[in-house]
């Protein structure tokens, strides 16, 4: 499957979920995070905001569980700029502000540096059995995966089930290393 096949049926079957089946995938997904992904040697981790119009995975209640129960973990969000992401530190609602594409980032705030993040937890549309990645195109996150560190990890969060597999993959593509599903935790490493 190529990349603009996988955007294309990808995009259709989040938007032909029915309501119910959209926040039970969600609620799983929530579930297993907190079962199956290991936090204990996180410190940052960098969490993308949902973009409620595109029904990609809503993270909220991830990042509400971290703030409240893990609190040792600094919470990093991105925000667009230009051609690049950046990271800031996640301080509240009150930071953030809708983007031209709707999507809420934060308005000010600290810079993350990326040689920070022990985790990032990467938005996609699909992804394949050795943990190459579909997003929108753009190509944000893996500018951004390639400037953090080495042991850096990279968990897609994904409603859906891995596809064969992505057949035009480039050298500016970034792996995952993880990523979740409503059923489980598959590693690529």
């Amino acid at each position: 499957m190529t990349k603009a096949d996988a955007r294309i049926d990808l995009l259709q079957k989040r938007a032909a979920l029915p309501e119910g089946e959209y926040h039970q995938l969600n609620f799983q997904l929530y579930q297993q995070f907190f079962s199956l992904v290991d936090l204990s040697g996180v410190r940052c981790l960098h969490i993308f905001l949902p973009i409620e119009g595109k029904r990609e995975v809503d993270t909220w209640p991830i990042i509400d569980r971290l703030r409240r129960e893990h609190e040792h973990i600094r919470l990093s969000i991105p925000k667009v700029n230009g051609s690049e992401l950046e990271s800031f530190y996640f301080e509240g609602i009150h930071q953030l502000k809708k983007n031209k594409w709707g999507i809420l980032e934060p308005e000010q705030g600290v810079p993350t540096p990326t040689e920070k993040i022990d985790m990032v937890i990467v938005p996609l549309l699909a992804f394949d059995k050795i943990g190459h990645r579909v997003g929108y195109g753009k190509g944000f996150y893996d500018k951004f995966l390639a400037e953090c560190r080495i042991r850096c990890q990279r968990i897609g969060l994904s409603l859906f089930e891995t596809v064969e597999q992505i057949e035009d993959i480039d050298e500016n593509d970034i792996s995952l290393t993880r990523c979740l599903t409503p059923s489980h935790l598959l590693k690529f490493e």
